[in-house]
C-alpha cells in the first residue's frame, strides 16, 4: 500500500505541496507530489511513516495498555486509536491476535503492537519489565480510578466487551481500579474505559501542574 492509498476515505488533510520542495528526509515524495489526506496532526503533514513513528518514540509515555482478545472484541481499534492519542509506549494484545482494525483509524499505523498468547505470558513479560499490572473493572474491592494515584510507569489492563477480565488476569494483578458510573448499566465497553484511564494517567503525569 501507498502513502497515497492508505487513507482515501478521509476528506482532510492538504494538497500537493507549493513552491520548492523541502530537503529534510523526513518529507515523503509522494505526498509532497499528491497531497497528504492521512488522519495526522499538522506537523506531520507530508513526512514520511517511518519519520512519524521515529519522532513519536523519541516522546512517548512509559505506560503501557494492554486487552484481553478471546473472543474477537470490537473494542479493541478503539483502544489502539486512544493509545495513540494518549502517546501509550506499547499496546499489548492478549489472546488472539486476529483483531478489527477499522475502529483504530489506521492509528496502529504509528503505535507499536505486543502479542502475548495468555494472560501469564503477559504477566511473565511486565514482571520481567518491572511494570505493575492495573486492571481497569468495576469489581468488588476495586479503589475508585478518580481517588487512586496512578503508577508512572505501568500497564492498564482491560478486559473482554462484557465478561470483563479474566480469572487469570485478576489474580495477577497489582492493583484493580474501577470508573464511577451513576447509570443504570453494569459497565461501560472497554474501549471507553481505555481512554478515560488513560486520560486519568495523562492528568497526574504529562499535564499537571
Amino acid at each position: 500500500m501507498t502513502a497515497l492509498e492508505e487513507e482515501p476515505e478521509l476528506a482532510v488533510g492538504v494538497g500537493p505541496w507549493e513552491g520548492p520542495w523541502p530537503t529534510d528526509p523526513r518529507y515523503d515524495p509522494e505526498l509532497l507530489a499528491g497531497g497528504d489526506r492521512r488522519n495526522v496532526v499538522d506537523r506531520y503533514r507530508y513526512w514520511r511513516r517511518e519519520a512519524i513513528v521515529e519522532d513519536l518514540d523519541r516522546v512517548r509515555h512509559p505506560f503501557h495498555v494492554a486487552i484481553e482478545n478471546w473472543q474477537h472484541d470490537f473494542n479493541i481499534g478503539t483502544v489502539v486509536r486512544n493509545a495513540n492519542a494518549f502517546l501509550a509506549r506499547e499496546v499489548h494484545i492478549v489472546g488472539r491476535r486476529r483483531w478489527n482494525r477499522r475502529g483504530a483509524m489506521v492509528t496502529d499505523r504509528y503505535q507499536h503492537i505486543r502479542y502475548h498468547g495468555d494472560v501469564t505470558e503477559l504477566l511473565t513479560w511486565a514482571t520481567a519489565e518491572q511494570l505493575p499490572v492495573i486492571g481497569i473493572d468495576n469489581l468488588p474491592g476495586a479503589v475508585p480510578l478518580e481517588t487512586v494515584e496512578l503508577p508512572r510507569a505501568c500497564v492498564l489492563l482491560f478486559g473482554q466487551e462484557g465478561p470483563g477480565l479474566s480469572e487469570e488476569a485478576r489474580a495477577g494483578l497489582d492493583l484493580v481500579c474501577s470508573i464511577a458510573q451513576f447509570g443504570s448499566t453494569r459497565s461501560i465497553n472497554a474501549g471507553v474505559a481505555s481512554g478515560i484511564a488513560m486520560h486519568a494517567w495523562i492528568r497526574r503525569h504529562a499535564v499537571s501542574g
